[in-house]
């Protein structure tokens, strides 16, 4: 039975919700299976009862994006649409009023996931976090988001980015130049997000003074890092040993946060993940949190999501639903 929805929309946002060549509006109308026209300041939604209560309920959530400052992307349209009205009404609203720190450029960073959400509260709440996830949901670049506030507000004294330089099956023994222009490849990803966080200059002036530290994991051997805020970045590249020695070295006033994604694993042969292991045997360890993040949040092009689920399902059909889809991150029973 045909229906009708009526949404009021403000002018100032109607060309953000609507999107590059109205590129929203029509994946909406895809999604929930509707027709949707612009009139004035209304949009008319059409289409069985169901969809159109759907529909109405993602264009209420996609106002508020606009409201809350943010670009509206395929990729909220996209993510909105997946939710149960229950989720969203629920979560969406404090979701968007979560700003974890601001860009150089001040423009604001926040989770805009649900699984997002959760994985940088986990961060506030313990010591240790482990964000698991395929690429693109923002695991590295939240965590790093996380230090360089607590940094800016002082509450710790030191940022210490580090990761397994093993990626790509390269020797380093084989490229050419220094030790530092070997490494320095390896640890680009992070180099990138801080300067868009701080700024070039301030990045510069921090690691010359030695108060940011992006180091390859080797370089922890042997330290205790005392209030400091570290992230181990691409950890399913660690062996069991160095993940062992990585967490031995946590210090007073720290907090730490590990990032991997098992479906990515460069190890040799023989060689077994430390990351793998780590969320095993801590996952009932008081103070550790282990947020598992999934193709729903990635936050890349909406292509990305759908290649993630695709290899999923065909290469590691293991790994596909994880263990830990508590909504607070915590493990399942049985």
């Amino acid at each position: 039975m045909s229906s009708e929805r009526i949404v009021k929309i403000p002018g100032e946002y109607i060309s953000n919700v609507f999107g590059k060549f109205d590129e929203n509006i029509q994946a909406l109308e895809r999604k929930c299976n509707v027709t949707i026209v612009n009139r004035e300041d209304s949009l008319i939604i059409s289409g069985t009862a169901e969809d159109t209560d759907h529909a109405e309920d993602v264009l209420h959530k996609l106002i508020a994006v606009a409201r809350s400052g943010e670009n509206v992307t395929l990729q909220h349209v996209n993510y909105l649409s997946s939710l149960s009205a229950d989720e969203a009404k629920e979560d969406v609203k404090e979701l968007l009023s979560d700003v974890v720190c601001f860009t150089k450029q001040g423009k604001p960073i926040r989770p805009k996931t649900l699984g997002q959400k959760r994985y940088v509260d986990q961060i506030r709440k313990h010591t240790l976090t482990f964000g698991v996830g395929p690429a693109g949901t923002g695991k590295t670049f939240l965590a790093m988001a996380m230090a360089v506030q607590a940094f800016k507000q002082d509450e710790i004294s030191r940022i210490i980015l580090t990761r397994p330089a093993i990626e790509a099956g390269e020797k380093l023994g084989f490229l050419p130049g220094d030790l530092q222009s070997k490494i320095d490849p390896y640890l680009r990803p992070l180099y990138d997000a801080l300067y868009e966080m701080m700024g070039p200059e301030s990045v510069a002036k921090n690691l010359e003074r030695g108060v940011i530290e992006v180091a390859p994991l080797a370089y922890m051997r042997g330290r205790t890092l005392d209030n400091s805020f570290i992230v181990l970045d691409e950890a399913q590249n660690t062996t069991q040993a160095q993940m062992k020695m990585f967490l031995t070295r946590i210090g007073f006033n720290s907090k730490v946060v590990v990032t991997g994604d098992l479906t990515q694993i460069d190890l040799p042969d023989g060689q077994k993940s430390g990351l793998r292991q780590a969320v095993t045997i801590l996952r009932d360890v008081e103070d550790i949190g282990i947020t598992r993040l999934n193709n729903q949040d990635v936050v890349r092009h909406p292509l990305v999501q759908r290649i993630v689920e695709a290899y999923e399902k065909g290469e590691h059909p293991e790994t596909a639903k994880g263990p830990w889809d508590k909504k607070d991150g915590s493990r399942r029973k049985g």
